[in-house]
């Protein structure tokens, strides 16, 4: 009997799935393996929120698989070691593995390659798993990647997208392959009361259910605060329960405004992932620099701690924060805001704030988290680096009746209308009685610090 592994990493999922769909054509049993990085843990990147949502996302996968006669293998341990074993214990000769875009996932595919060619077997990496265009596919005439999101994305809307694959009916695993209990997302420490539930499963009813309701008024409410118009699925991407392939046909089939708003959105993932794919320090360090001096996290301890906690004296800032600690998850225009206060408004180290979010996000991706946070501060690629967006302006435009602070910031659930995004404004007697901070700063004080920063004062 031949054996091929299926190295799962952010590809949880039995649809459209080319890796496992690859390894049926060519062996007669396979070996769905997920290893518990220890990699992961040591680099910091296994957020509570995130190893939650894992666990949902794993029970659902080796629920599916055990539907199909197979089931999930899960080892622990150094990656590479560990997809050793397991095809020195069953003979495998192939292992297949989605390609990834990161420092870290490119290091991992390079160490499996040299490692399993040294046993005489082979490594093969499939495109077009955790993205809908490889993140090497276009490239422009004079660069190995595209800077600019708009020509990007024209030559992007032009590609030709691969055939969505079916999950498989049956997957033989071989017998008496040791693993390790499945984790469970109960009691995960640190984990958002709020968190979403995760896998497979859950993700595809979602996606069926925002297909069918939600992507109609996606153009037009999508930065709608409280109206959480947003279709949610970004820790399903993240994670890989479900297809960017297959949400870009089915989003196309939908069509409408609404829809090809949200294929835009998935373009933007793309865009993101192939620079840094292409720049992977980018991760860490400025993709263009401003030869910033940034306020340090110890400079602006207080000023940071304020704002982690939702107590910066401007709620529609605390509201996208109180947001992001209970659910693990906030709004994208909350994201771009409070990503602008803390950088602009406070000049805070861009670096601090994208810690914090992956601290907490379910969906924290590096690629989207690190360059969105880079577009913000004007570090990345956004051609006008200098924008600063007021929150008070953000507010009464995408807040305007103020229902999402009032949400988020109950001790100011009696201000009604729009004079919930002002406090400060109330008579002295009347603010005493909200138990809410004065800003940390004024505005237009923020303001001139940043253009002093920026040589533009």
């Amino acid at each position: 009997m031949t054996v091929a592994v299926v190295l799962y990493t952010s590809d949880l999922r039995l649809h459209d799935h080319p890796p496992l769909r690859a390894a049926l054509r060519s062996a007669d049993a396979v070996v769905p393996l997920f290893v518990l990085d220890e990699g992961i843990a040591a680099a910091g990147f296994a957020a509570p929120n995130r190893r939650a949502f894992l666990a949902d996302c794993l029970t659902q996968l080796d629920a599916g698989l055990r539907d199909r006669g197979g089931r999930l293998v899960v080892r622990a341990g150094d990656v590479v070691d560990q997809v050793c074993r397991v095809a020195t214990e069953t003979g495998a000769v192939e292992v297949h593995l989605a390609a990834g875009v990161s420092g870290y996932a490119a290091r991992r595919e390079e160490r499996l390659r040299r490692a399993l060619t040294a046993e005489g077997r082979r490594l093969l990496v499939h495109d077009a798993v955790l993205t809908a265009v490889p993140p090497g596919a276009l490239t422009p005439a004079a660069s190995d990647h595209f800077a600019v999101f708009t020509p990007y994305f024209r030559h992007w809307s032009r590609q030709r997208l691969r055939d969505v694959l079916a999950a498989p009916r049956d997957v033989p695993v071989p017998a008496h392959l040791g693993s390790r209990d499945i984790p469970t997302s109960r009691g995960v420490p640190g984990a958002s009361a709020g968190l979403a539930a995760g896998g497979e499963a859950t993700g595809r009813k979602r996606l069926t259910a925002w297909l069918r309701g939600g992507a109609a008024d996606y153009a037009d409410r999508h930065d709608d605060l409280a109206g959480d118009a947003t279709s949610r699925l970004s820790p399903h991407l993240h994670f890989g329960t479900l297809s960017p392939v297959e949400l870009v046909h089915r989003a196309r089939e939908r069509g409408g405004p609404g829809a090809e708003a949200f294929v835009r959105q998935l373009a933007w993932r793309d865009f993101h992932h192939q620079v840094l794919a292409a720049r992977p320090e980018a991760s860490t360090a400025d993709y263009r620099t401003r030869h910033d001096q940034w306020r340090t996290a110890e400079s602006a301890a207080d000023d940071i701690a304020d704002w982690k906690a939702g107590r910066t004296g401007y709620p529609v800032v605390d509201a996208a924060m109180r947001q992001l600690r209970y659910e693990g998850w906030m709004h994208n225009r909350g994201r771009l805001l409070t990503a602008s206060f803390l950088t602009k408004t406070l000049y805070v180290d861009w670096r601090v704030g994208a810690q914090h979010f992956l601290d907490l996000l379910v969906d924290g991706d590096l690629a989207n988290n690190q360059l969105n946070w880079q577009w913000v501060a004007g570090t990345g690629t956004d051609t006008r680096p200098n924008r600063v967006l007021n929150p008070l302006l953000q507010a009464k435009r995408y807040d305007p009746d103020g229902a999402y602070v009032r949400r988020w910031v109950p001790e100011l659930a009696g201000l009604a209308g729009p004079a919930v995004h002002e406090p400060w404004r109330l008579p002295d007697d009347e603010r005493a009685g909200y138990d809410y901070p004065a800003p940390v700063v004024q505005l237009a004080d923020g303001l001139a610090r940043f253009k002093r920063a920026r040589g533009r004062a």
